[in-house]
Formats: C-alpha cells, sequence, structure tokens
C-alpha cells in the first residue's frame, strides 16, 4: 500500500453495501442478488476543500455536517434504486434510464432529505422540549432550575435516540444494514491498522469506531445540554424552539471538532473515557458483519483509495 490517507476516510452503511469516502472520491459498493458486487466510483470535494476560506473549525463542521447528508441520502437512494432494479423485469429496467424517471428519482432524493430532517427535528428537538415543558408545570424543581430543564430534555432526547435504535434493530432488513455499518468500521480499522485489506484481516477487527456517526449523535444531544443552559430561556414555546433549532448549526460545528480531535488522540485515557459513551452505543448501532459484508466493505474502501492514488 502506498500512501496512507490518515483520518481522511470515512464511510457509511447502505442497502446491502457500504458507501466510503476518500478526501477527493466517494465509492459505493452494493451486493446484487447475483452475489456480484457492483461499484459506483464519482471525483467529489468538499464545499471546503473548493473554498479554503471556509475551512475554520466550527464553521467547517456546519458545512460539512448539511454536505454528509446530502451524500449520506444519495448513497442511500443509490442502493435503493440497485436493490430495485434487481426485482424488475427488463422492459421496466429500460423505463428506469428515461429522462423523466432521472427526474422523479431526484424529486424522491428531496423528499428523503426533507423528510428526514423534518422527523429528527421533530424526535429529537420538539418531543423532548414539549414533554420537559409538560413536565415543569408539574414540578417547581424543574421551573426554578433551568440547568435541570436542560438535564431532563438531554435525557429524554438520548432515551428517544436509545429506543429508536432499539426498534429498529427489531426489523431484519435494517439489522442487514448495522451489520454492514460494522463492515464498514472493521474496513477502515484494517486500512489505519497499515493491514493487508482482506476479509482475514478485516474480521479480527472492532467494529466500534470512534469517528462513527452514532458517536456525533450522541455528542449532539448530550452537547446541546451545556449549550442551551447558556441560551436566555424564553417564556414562550416556539420561541424557545426556533432558538434551540438555530443554535443547532453550532452544536453541530463544535461536535465535529471534538470528534475529530477525539480520532486523533483515542489512545490517551481521558479522551478515552470520552469517548466510551458512543462507542458503548454502536453495539446497537453495528453488529458483526459475515465474510461476504466485510468483502463489500472491503471492495468499497479499495475503490475509494485506487481513485486516490491515480488522483
Amino acid at each position: 500500500m502506498k500512501k496512507q490517507i490518515d483520518f481522511a476516510v470515512g464511510g457509511q452503511a447502505v442497502i446491502e453495501g457500504v458507501m466510503m469516502r476518500s478526501p477527493n472520491h466517494i465509492t459505493i459498493a452494493v451486493r446484487k442478488q447475483n452475489k456480484a458486487i457492483k461499484i459506483k466510483k464519482e471525483a467529489y470535494k468538499t464545499f471546503v476543500q473548493r473554498y479554503k476560506l471556509l475551512n475554520i473549525p466550527i464553521i467547517r463542521g456546519m458545512i460539512n455536517l448539511v454536505e454528509m447528508m446530502i451524500v449520506g441520502t444519495k448513497a442511500i437512494n443509490y442502493s435503493a434504486n440497485e436493490m430495485l432494479d434487481d426485482l424488475l423485469p427488463e422492459e421496466e429496467k429500460s423505463k428506469k434510464k428515461s429522462k423523466l424517471h432521472k427526474t422523479g428519482e431526484y424529486a424522491m432524493m428531496i423528499f428523503s432529505f426533507i423528510f428526514a430532517i423534518a422527523l429528527a427535528l421533530f424526535l429529537f428537538k420538539f418531543v423532548p422540549l414539549w414533554l420537559t415543558t409538560i413536565l415543569e408545570k408539574q414540578f417547581a424543581f424543574i421551573k426554578n432550575n433551568y440547568i435541570i430543564f436542560n438535564l431532563i430534555d438531554g435525557l429524554i432526547k438520548i432515551s428517544i435516540f436509545l429506543l429508536y435504535v432499539l426498534i429498529l434493530t427489531i426489523f431484519k432488513d435494517f439489522r442487514r444494514i448495522f451489520e454492514y455499518h460494522g463492515a464498514e468500521h472493521k474496513s477502515i480499522f484494517t486500512y489505519e491498522k497499515h493491514l493487508p485489506l482482506t476479509v482475514e484481516n478485516a474480521r479480527k477487527q472492532s467494529r466500534f469506531h470512534p469517528r462513527c456517526g452514532t458517536s456525533f449523535i450522541l455528542i449532539v444531544l448530550t452537547l446541546s445540554i451545556l449549550v442551551y443552559t447558556f441560551i436566555p430561556r424564553q417564556p414562550d414555546f416556539w420561541q424557545n424552539f426556533t432558538l434551540r433549532i438555530a443554535f443547532l448549526p453550532l452544536i453541530a460545528g463544535i461536535s465535529y471538532e471534538y470528534l475529530k480531535i477525539s480520532a486523533k488522540h483515542a489512545g490517551n485515557f481521558f479522551v478515552k473515557a470520552l469517548i466510551a459513551p458512543g462507542l458503548w452505543f454502536q453495539r446497537l448501532t453495528t453488529k458483526e458483519p459475515d465474510d461476504s459484508q466485510l468483502e463489500v466493505g472491503l471492495a468499497s474502501l479499495k475503490a475509494a483509495l485506487e481513485l486516490e492514488e491515480e488522483n
């Protein structure tokens, strides 16, 4: 292996596959029904890469969050279309290539993105704040202490996230995505440890990675407790709700920097203690992959690294 791209390779599990992102490329590998692995490759430079002036701590994290949500949504839709393609008869496959169908796919991607944002804001912003506001009317110690108010709000958020993930694990299709999530982590760990990218080496790696999106979400939920405590409390529920959404990009930006620093110093005892909760959460969001899933994760990673070497 030639050049090691430290801390610059990330990924995401998709439907029957894995997406990998290297500094200048995105690759998506999916397992088709005929057992073949199909790989989509594309050049990709982030907004911050294209506009160096935006490479400012916290600001870059805000931008990166939005970009990765868009990239992730596109990757999921691509894998879903590949799975659907396996089920369609030949005449339907030719219709999929039409301009009208492509426009429909693009519209569906936008709808999926908007729906995901709306659902996240409802579950992790509206519901916790609404429940905490109800509780403060019943208990004076909550109403008279804004720190306790935000602590309860944060604990409700984390509980909802935990319950949400637990429900997803019940369904077989989502469990397979969690297995591919494990394959993604094991593949990246194999690379980061400078080992040959083989199934045998990947199998031995941990499925818990400190740079995982699960850890990022948990950091955002936890950090919001602290940040919201310093925001002046508003008398109206909707004003409070709007203000919390307005500060979400800032919280995401800080969380991004924290995750980046912790990944580089993961061996430090203090840092290990800080990232431990995120790794524990990954016991839910990742499952042990089989060799065929590891093969897909490694295929996506190899394709991304090969593109970097050619670049």
